[in-house]
Parts: C-alpha cells; structure tokens; sequence
C-alpha cells in the first residue's frame, strides 16, 4: 500500500536536462577537435574524423564520460580545456524556478550524471545549484553508466528509493531505457537538450519542452492522489 502523503523522489540527469548541451557541444564538437589539431600537428578534417571515429568506439561507456581517459587518448587536457571554457557553462530556462519549487514542496531532489566526479565538481561550483540536491551521483563514483542495469542497482542500494514512484528526467533516450528496465515508472526527456540546435520532432518518453513543465505534471500526480 502506497504512502500518499510521501512525496515522489525527483531525479534528474545534468548535462543536457538542468544545464545547457550547448556548452558540451561546443568542447567535444569545435574545441577538442582544434586543440587535437594543433598537438598533434595535423589537419582540422583529420582531427574530426579521429575524433570521431575515437567517440563511436566509447560512445555510453563509462570511458567516454572520463577526463581522464580523454586526456590520455587525444593529448589534451581535457579537464583543463573544459575549466578553461567555464564562462559557457548555463543553466536551462527555468532550471532554478523547478528546482526551488521542488525543494519549498518537500521533494526528495536527486542529481545522478555521467559526467565524472571532476566535471561535476566545476559545474557544481560554477552553477551553484548544488545545495538542491540531496543526493549527488556521478556513475564514476558507481562503477557503471546510467546506460546500464548496474548503475541504477548500485544507485538503490547505495540510496534506497522506490523506482516505481520516482521521477527520472534525462536527456538521453538510451540512459531512460536503462532506468525503464529497472522499473522507474515515471520517465521523461527533454525537447531542447542544447540551445544551440533545434527541438526534437520525435522521443518514445514524453518530452518537457519547458522544464518547468515537470511542476503542472506533479500537481496534477498529487490531485489524483487526493482522490485515491
């Protein structure tokens, strides 16, 4: 039997979900590939296509969200690059209006992101969004990307929660399907990861065009539970 008066843990992903991708676009995209450019002392084309051949073959694992290991495949630090870039780093509109509202309404708020406990650690710092959450999660601390089973099974055991009446908010399709095949039930995307490009036409989890949308959404979750 549910407790209807419990508010519903609300996770959320980062990059892309409560920050603009829009400056991790422009790192990976159009900086790395220079910077790699000028190392290595090869043509702007041949360091794309390096690059991109190097994002294909690591793409959702644990070592394509490492600073680490970007660092000791292309020879640039990569950490460093992303500091150095920080001016860029934004929150989405309504980032700080949902999260505020979340928190004056007594909802457990979670952060669990891919990036590493690094580039967590600057955007934290240069966002100032960190005294939200109640729990921050980053799957370098857990072993294993949110794309997989693991990371959600070590995140319950490490942080018990009832996947069945928790929210999960993410950017990325594949990370949602990991979180629906470990029974999250409420489950939704974003239009516009990146200002810099445009809405997606298509998603097969609902999308929030405004992430304040999720705080219509939650009233209306807490109605019905009126009436249950």
């Amino acid at each position: 039997m549910p407790n209807y008066s419990e508010k519903p843990t609300i996770i959320f992903d980062m990059d892309g979900t409560l920050l603009d991708l829009a400056y991790d676009d422009f790192i990976w995209n159009e900086l790395l590939p220079i910077r790699y450019a000028e190392h290595h002392n090869c043509s702007l084309e041949q360091s794309t296509q390096t690059l991109f051949n190097f994002y294909q073959q690591h793409n959702h694992t644990l070592k394509w969200y490492s600073s680490r290991f970007w660092t000791s495949q292309v020879g640039v630090d990569v950490l460093q690059m992303q500091i150095e870039q920080k001016h860029k780093v934004a929150k989405r509109n309504g980032c700080i209006e949902l999260l505020a509202y979340l928190k004056d309404n007594g909802y457990p708020i979670w952060l669990a992101t891919n990036a590493d406990a690094a580039g967590l650690e600057f955007k934290l710092l240069e966002t100032g969004i960190a005294d939200y959450f109640d729990v921050i999660v980053s799957s370098e601390t857990l072993g294993h990307a949110k794309e997989f089973d693991e990371f959600w099974q070590e995140l319950n055991a490490l942080h018990p929660f009832k996947p069945e009446y928790c929210y999960f908010i993410d950017d990325t399709e594949k990370v949602l399907q990991g979180a629906q095949r470990c029974g999250i039930a409420n489950l939704y995307s974003i239009a516009q990861p990146s200002s810099a490009k445009a809405p997606r036409d298509t998603c097969k989890y609902p999308m929030l065009h405004a992430l304040t949308d999720l705080i219509s959404i939650l009233e209306e979750a807490e109605e019905i539970k009126k009436y249950a």
